[in-house]
C-alpha cells in the first residue's frame, strides 16, 4: 500500500514538472493590426482598405472582401503595404467559398512572398514565387478525384507550378477537404514557429470558431522575416464567389528566462521604439496646439483636455440619460397606440349598444303577443344588421360632410358679397351703383333653411332609419307550346326554300360555263 502512494506520489511530481515545462515553452502572442483586417467597417470612405491593397477583380465592401466573383476568367488578389518584421508568427484566415454548381473552379491561395505576386496563372497571381503558399484547390485537373484538396507549397522562385496534377508532386502536405458551399465560414490557422509550419483547418460545418482539425505539419523550414502576405483567387471554365471575411496575424515571441511568466511583455527594443513614436507624436501634437493657439486666441480654453475629452462619469451619465429617453419614446409610442385602440374599441361599443337599444321593443311585443307566459329572450345581434348599421352611417356622415362643404361655400360666398356691398354702399357718395339691399335678406333666409336641414339630419338617429330590400324584377314568362312548334315550321320552310334556291343558281351557272 505505501509503495502504491509513493508510484502516486511519483507519477504526479513527473506530471506536474512536465506541465510546466510545456507552459514554460508556449510563446508569446500579440495581434498585429498593420497586417491584418476584418470587418465591419473594412473600407474607408476612399474606398481602401488601411494597410493593404486590392487589385484585378477583386471587390471590397464593408464586411468582407471578394477576391474574385462567380463569372468565368477572373483573377483578383489582395496584398499587405507592411512586411512582416517578426521571426515567429500565424494567421488565422477566414474565407467562404460558394458556388451553383456541384463542382467549382479554380481556387484560392493565402500567400506569404518576398515580394507581393502580380496578375499570373497560379490562383490570381505569379508563378515562380519566393516563398509558402496555401492553396484551396476546387478543381480536378489530374481527374484523380483527388479535390477539393487544401495543399501547402515551398518555392525558392525557381519551381513552376504544376497545373497538370494540381501540385501533388511538389507539395510539403495536405489534406482532404470540401470547403464549398459551407453553412459557415472556413478558417485556416498557419504557424510559423522554429522552423516548424503547422496547419490547421476548420471545416465550417458548425458556428464554433475553435474547432480546428490538423491538416499538415513540416519540420526545416525556414522563412525569412520581411515578407508580404496576400490572398489570390481565380475562376476558370467554372466559376465560384471566393470571399475573404477576415486576416488575423500574430507575432510569436519565444519564452526565454527574463520573460517567463510574464504575460505580454515586451522586447527592450520595441519598448525604445514606441517611446521615441510617442515622443514623436507627442512633440508634433504640440507644436500644432501652439500653432492653433496664436491662429485663434480666443478658442484657447476649448483646446483643454477637460473641455476636450469626456470623463467617465460624465459618459455614464450621457448613457443612463440616452437610455431612460429611448424608454421614454417607447412608452410614449405605446400610450398612443393603446389609446388609438381604446377608441376603436369605444366606437364599436357604440355602435353595437345603439342597435341593442332597439332590440327590447320587438321583444316586448312578442312577449305580449303570447299571452301569459315567459317572457322571450331578445334575439342576438347579427352581422348583416351591424353592417347596415355601419353602411347607413357612413352614408349619413359623408351627406354631412357635403352639406358642411356646400354650406360653408355659401357662407363664404356670402360674406364676400356683404362685404362688397359695404365697399359699395361707401363709394355711392362718388356716384357709384352698389348692389341691391333686397338680396341680403334673401341670402339670410336661405342660410337659415340651410341650417336647419342640418340639424334636423344630425338629430336623426342612424339606428331609426329602415333600410328595405329591393324589389325582385318579375320572372318573363315563356312561350306556349304552339308558338313554338309554329316558329320551329317557319324556321325549316325558310332553310328548305334557301337549299332550292341556291341549287338552281349553282345548275344554272354550269349551264353557261
Amino acid at each position: 500500500m505505501a509503495a502504491t502512494g509513493r508510484f502516486a506520489d511519483a507519477f504526479l511530481l513527473i506530471f506536474f514538472v512536465f506541465l510546466g515545462f510545456t507552459s514554460s515553452q508556449t510563446p508569446h502572442k500579440r495581434f498585429e493590426y498593420k497586417l491584418s483586417f476584418k470587418g465591419p467597417h473594412l473600407v474607408q470612405k476612399n474606398g481602401k482598405i488601411p494597410f493593404w491593397d486590392y487589385s484585378g477583380h477583386s471587390i471590397a465592401s464593408d464586411e468582407q472582401v471578394r477576391i474574385t466573383p462567380s463569372l468565368r476568367s477572373k483573377r483578383g488578389s489582395v496584398w499587405s503595404t507592411y512586411i512582416n518584421g517578426h521571426d515567429h508568427w500565424y494567421i488565422e484566415v477566414t474565407i467562404r467559398v460558394t458556388g451553383r454548381g456541384r463542382i467549382g473552379a479554380d481556387g484560392l491561395a493565402i500567400w506569404y512572398t518576398k515580394t507581393r505576386g502580380l496578375d499570373g496563372p497560379v490562383y490570381g497571381s505569379s508563378d515562380r514565387w519566393n516563398g509558402v503558399g496555401v492553396f484551396f484547390d476546387s478543381f480536378d485537373n489530374d481527374n484523380q478525384h483527388n479535390n477539393p484538396y487544401v495543399l501547402v507549397m515551398q518555392n525558392d522562385g525557381t519551381k513552376s507550378y504544376n497545373h497538370a496534377n494540381d501540385g501533388l508532386t511538389q507539395q510539403l502536405g495536405g489534406c482532404l477537404r470540401d470547403f464549398r458551399n459551407k453553412p459557415y465560414p472556413v478558417r485556416a490557422k498557419l504557424e510559423y514557429y522554429q522552423n516548424r509550419l503547422t496547419l490547421w483547418y476548420n471545416n465550417g460545418m458548425t458556428p464554433n470558431k475553435d474547432e480546428y482539425e490538423l491538416c499538415m505539419q513540416t519540420h526545416n523550414i525556414h522563412l525569412e522575416k520581411g515578407g508580404f502576405f496576400g490572398v489570390s483567387a481565380a475562376t476558370g471554365g467554372l466559376a465560384d464567389d471566393h470571399d475573404v471575411l477576415s486576416f488575423l496575424f500574430y507575432s510569436l515571441t519565444p519564452p526565454t528566462s527574463d520573460t517567463t511568466g510574464k504575460e505580454g511583455m515586451i522586447t527592450d527594443e520595441e519598448r525604445q521604439r514606441f517611446t521615441g513614436e510617442f515622443d514623436e507624436y507627442q512633440q508634433k501634437f504640440e507644436k500644432q496646439r501652439e500653432e492653433y493657439v496664436k491662429e485663434h486666441p480666443d478658442a484657447q480654453v476649448e483646446t483643454e483636455f477637460d473641455a476636450v475629452f469626456e470623463r467617465e462619469e460624465e459618459r455614464e451619465l450621457r448613457l443612463i440619460f440616452e437610455g431612460q429617453e429611448k424608454i421614454h419614446k417607447t412608452v410614449r409610442d405605446l400610450q398612443r397606440k393603446l389609446d388609438e385602440i381604446i377608441g376603436r374599441q369605444e366606437r364599436t361599443l357604440s355602435l353595437v349598444g345603439t342597435v341593442q337599444q332597439n332590440m327590447p321593443s320587438a321583444g316586448s311585443v312578442q312577449a305580449a303577443s303570447g299571452g301569459g307566459g315567459q317572457p322571450a329572450a331578445p334575439m342576438p345581434i347579427q352581422r348583416h344588421e351591424v353592417d347596415a348599421v355601419l353602411t347607413a352611417q357612413r352614408e349619413l356622415t359623408q351627406g354631412l360632410r357635403d352639406l358642411r362643404s356646400k354650406v360653408d361655400t355659401i357662407h363664404n360666398r356670402a360674406a364676400t358679397i356683404e362685404s362688397n356691398q359695404q365697399r359699395q354702399i361707401q363709394g355711392q357718395g362718388q356716384g357709384g351703383q352698389g348692389l341691391d339691399p333686397d338680396i341680403l335678406p334673401e341670402l339670410r333666409d336661405n342660410l337659415h333653411h340651410v341650417k336647419r336641414d342640418v340639424s334636423s339630419l344630425l338629430i336623426q338617429r342612424p339606428g331609426s332609419q329602415q333600410l328595405s330590400c329591393p324589389q325582385i324584377p318579375e320572372y318573363p314568362q315563356c312561350i306556349t307550346p304552339v308558338y313554338f312548334l309554329i316558329l320551329i315550321f317557319v324556321q325549316s320552310a325558310a332553310f328548305v326554300i334557301y337549299l332550292t334556291y341556291k341549287s338552281r343558281q349553282e345548275a344554272a351557272s354550269k349551264k353557261f360555263y
